[in-house]
């Protein structure tokens, strides 16, 4: 598939911490029947999910944001996916929509964010449409969370090694967000800890943990959700 020159910009941009990561820091690298069984796994998940709720949930949510606010259903954005290759990862709309606006963090009491967008954040059902990124072959159901560009720009200059965690696909929900470093990074040990997190989960990776950090999500989605705004 061919790239569109703003992919190939963002990929030219991050291929300079190519050299250092692979002469920096230890991988765990996956071997193939791995790798089989993960995409197993999340084919798994977004079938099920897809089949007996998804299927449903995707008409409800989509009319309640039409009712809410004009705009598009379907928010997308370029981030960085496994090897620095951008992908477009795609989110239910839950801000106002604005076309010619730079990107912005959300944060908390953000008036951007729509009556239904509040909802959905703070339920992280705006993440759901990312299941099609699964089954495109982007993202996984567990990885680390993938980030704007301009944001991989700004960290992957301040931090040694934080280009790591695109040595796997990026994940729907992640260990570093099961552990409370979620939503806005508000200063450098919010991001310092997501990195060490994301890096333990890559040289860590089983199928178990994956089930693990699964059931940990549904748990911190309704008992731990303070960051999700």
């Amino acid at each position: 598939m061919s790239l569109t020159l703003e992919k190939f910009i963002a990929i030219e941009d991050l291929n300079r911490d190519r050299e250092f990561i692979l002469n920096s820091y230890s991988i765990n690298y996956l071997d193939s029947s791995q790798i089989a069984v993960k995409r197993l796994f999340d084919l798994t998940i977004c079938f099920l999910f897809i089949t007996i709720i998804g299927w449903w949930l995707f008409i409800i949510i989509s009319l309640l944001i039409v009712i809410d606010s004009k705009g598009p259903v379907i928010f997308k954005q370029l981030r960085h996916g496994k090897n620095n290759r951008p992908f477009y990862c795609y989110k239910f709309r839950t801000m106002k929509y604005n076309p010619s606006k730079e990107f912005a963090q959300a944060k908390k009491n953000d008036d951007r964010i729509t009556r239904v967008g509040r909802f959905l954040r703070r339920t992280s059902m705006d993440e759901l449409p990312q299941v099609f990124n699964i089954l495109l072959g982007e993202m996984s159901v567990v990885g680390p969370r993938p980030h704007a560009l301009t944001m991989n720009r700004e960290y992957s200059v301040q931090i040694s090694r934080f280009m790591c965690r695109h040595y796997v696909k990026p994940g729907i929900t992640g260990l570093a967000q099961c552990k409370g470093y979620r939503g806005e990074i508000k200063d450098d040990k919010d991001i310092r800890f997501r990195l060490r997190y994301d890096l333990f989960y890559i040289k860590k990776w089983s199928v178990l943990f994956d089930l693990y950090i699964s059931v940990l999500t549904f748990k911190c989605v309704f008992f731990n959700n303070e960051n999700a705004y």
